[in-house]
């Protein structure tokens, strides 16, 4: 069995990591910053239980934002997942202000292309881009091989650049 590192070290790797992510889905501040507490607050709780010899920490933390978003998303009916769109509290996102990675020009094309693109599709790219999992730590967290990850992201990836099609941005896709 791998041994643990301490908890503090655990938040202080992956703290930026959890926030981009958790950020990329949400894209406002203030919820992040709930959100994130809120995932610390768990995976604090529950760090005694984990196994490092069953997920990476970044797994682990990733289902764990992962599950709390689900959580954010669920009304108080039992229907289930419900969409940023259809949230009576959801404060549109805003360009100023808000999270250091989007104040220049070519940042706020990202943040329009995510914001066009649906829960599930951001929280690939978070996966991907803002926490840096390889495609084996992704499918384990969506339940799925890493080929169909792969798929999936090519074809996300052609999507975002239709999105794109005549500015400069696409470069970078």
């Amino acid at each position: 069995m791998n041994p643990k590192e301490p908890f503090e070290e655990v938040y202080e790797k992956n703290f930026s990591s959890v926030y981009n992510f958790v950020y990329a889905q949400l894209m406002h501040k203030e919820r992040t910053e709930d959100v994130v507490s809120e995932v610390f607050i768990k995976a604090y709780a529950h760090y005694d239980g984990y196994d490092p010899s069953k997920a990476s920490v970044k797994t682990w933390l990733t289902n764990i934002a992962r599950n709390t978003l689900i959580d954010l998303y669920r009304k108080k009916s039992s229907k289930g997942y419900v969409s940023l769109d259809d949230d009576e509290n959801f404060v549109e996102p805003s360009y100023e202000d808000e999270y250091e990675i989007f104040k220049e020009a070519s940042e706020q094309e990202v943040m329009s292309i995510l914001s066009g693109l649906d829960p599930d599709e951001r929280e690939l790219l978070g996966m991907i881009y803002f926490q840096n999992m390889k495609n084996e730590e992704i499918g384990q967290v969506l339940g799925i091989n890493a080929k169909a990850v792969s798929a999936r992201h090519h074809r996300l990836l052609k999507k975002c650049r239709e999105m794109v099609k005549d500015k400069d941005i696409s470069d970078y896709l």
